[in-house]
Order: structure tokens, then C-alpha cells, then sequence
């Protein structure tokens, strides 16, 4: 929580962290804690991590050479927000955290929705809080309204794999595969490890009959998760 504080008091778009996190996290499992145990900077356009004599980007896996980050502006995550002021983001970024940590349990749906739309009024921009608040929607069968507000989040923040995952899958459910297709795409380009990604591509293309495009996908999606019941239903698919 105090390296989240020194990002806020520099004005961060949260959004755009915890998104970076959220890859560290995935890409990098002996890492618990990204922000105290990375050095998370920026070359003023794109996020940079430095972590063992490395230099890379989070979201494309992409390492960089020295020549290429020898004008770092500074030693944080540096997108940042055009105008809110350091302690309203840091208000609304404590009450997603909070929102986060009750939006699974039933019993407290109505707690966490109320967090997440309190977090919205103080800080229009937080993405992630529109993606989370639209899962929270869907949860309780609110499809439209968990549309709108994935979508509001892409208006946000057009990189967010979250946001067009959640999209993808709402199609799949809808049967429009043609569109999922596209959603699960986007959300892969921003994030090429994002292994759900792949695996409900693949589900898509095998409704629209595209036994090439899905095997490819499940194979893609074996080499993130080998293990576990989603892989063997992926193997079965081969």
C-alpha cells in the first residue's frame, strides 16, 4: 500500500498500474509484490519494468536494449492523469481496493457496488473500477448494464484486456461469435499471456466451425496453463 501511495501522490493513472501489476503478476508468479519488488518506470509513453539486469514491457513481454530506455523520465509508472488532484485518486483507488475485496460474495454485492460507484464519482477516469463494477453487474444477471460499462471502460482506457475479454465472453454467451472473436483478439494484443483469452478464442472459433483458428488457440493456451481441468479440456479439443 505505500509504494500504491507514492504513485498516487505522483499522480498515476491507476488504472494503468494495477493493469501492469495485474500482468507482473501472471508473467512473473515468484513475484507477490510488483510495485516493492520490481522497478516499475516509464519512458514517458510506455510502462518499463527492471527486474534482474533486465529491462522490459509488462504488457508485450518485449525486452529492451539500454539505448532504448536511456531517456526514463522517472522511476515510477509515468501516464499520467491529466488533472485530479494526488488525494482524490488515492481515495478512489482505497475504495476499488475495498470494493475488490467483497464484489465475489454474494452477501456483500450491494457494499461493493456502492464502493465502486463512490470510486467512480471521485475519479471518472479509474478504469479497472468500471470494468470490476461491470463483472459485479453480470454476477447478478445485469448482461446490458455489464456492456455499458466494459465499454465505458475501453473509452477510458482502449488497452485494457479486462475490459475486452469481458466483452468476448458476453458475445460467446450471446452467440455472437463473430464479435467475441474480435474482443478475445484485442484483449490477447494487449496482453499475449492472458490464457482465458485463449481459450475462450479458441471456444469461439470452434462454434463458428474454424477447426485451424481453435486448435491453434488451444495449443496457445496449453503452453500458459498445461495444468489443471481447463487443460485437459483443451487437450480433449486436439
Amino acid at each position: 500500500l505505500r509504494a500504491t501511495s507514492e504513485l498516487l501522490r505522483a499522480r498515476v493513472r491507476m488504472g494503468d498500474v494495477a493493469r501492469a501489476v495485474g500482468v507482473l503478476r501472471r508473467t512473473l508468479p515468484t513475484v507477490t509484490r510488483p510495485l516493492q519488488e520490481l522497478r516499475i518506470t516509464s519512458d514517458g509513453r510506455r510502462v518499463i519494468v527492471r527486474a534482474e539486469g533486465t529491462t522490459f514491457e509488462p504488457l508485450t513481454g518485449q525486452v529492451l536494449l539500454d539505448f532504448q530506455v536511456g531517456h526514463l523520465q522517472n522511476d515510477v509508472v509515468a501516464l499520467l492523469r491529466p488533472d485530479p488532484l494526488a488525494n482524490q485518486g488515492r481515495g478512489a483507488y482505497d475504495l476499488y481496493l475495498k470494493a475488490s475485496t467483497l464484489d465475489e460474495n454474494p452477501e456483500h454485492f450491494v457494499e461493493a457496488e456502492r464502493l465502486y460507484r463512490e470510486a467512480i464519482s471521485i475519479d471518472p477516469h479509474l478504469a479497472i473500477a468500471y470494468t470490476n463494477l461491470g463483472n459485479l453487474r453480470f454476477r447478478q444477471g445485469d448482461e446490458a448494464g455489464a456492456e455499458i460499462l466494459y465499454l465505458q471502460a475501453l473509452r477510458i482506457d482502449t488497452a485494457q484486456p479486462e475490459a475486452h475479454y469481458n466483452l468476448g465472453y458476453l458475445m460467446l454467451e450471446r452467440g455472437e461469435h463473430n464479435h467475441a472473436v474480435f474482443y478475445f483478439q484485442r484483449a490477447i494484443e494487449e496482453d499475449p499471456r492472458f490464457s482465458d483469452a485463449y481459450f475462450n478464442l479458441a471456444m469461439a472459433y470452434e462454434a463458428q466451425g474454424e477447426r485451424t483458428s481453435a486448435r491453434r488457440n488451444w495449443k496457445q493456451y496449453l503452453e500458459l496453463e498445461p495444468e489443471g481441468a481447463w487443460a485437459d479440456i483443451a487437450r480433449q479439443h486436439l
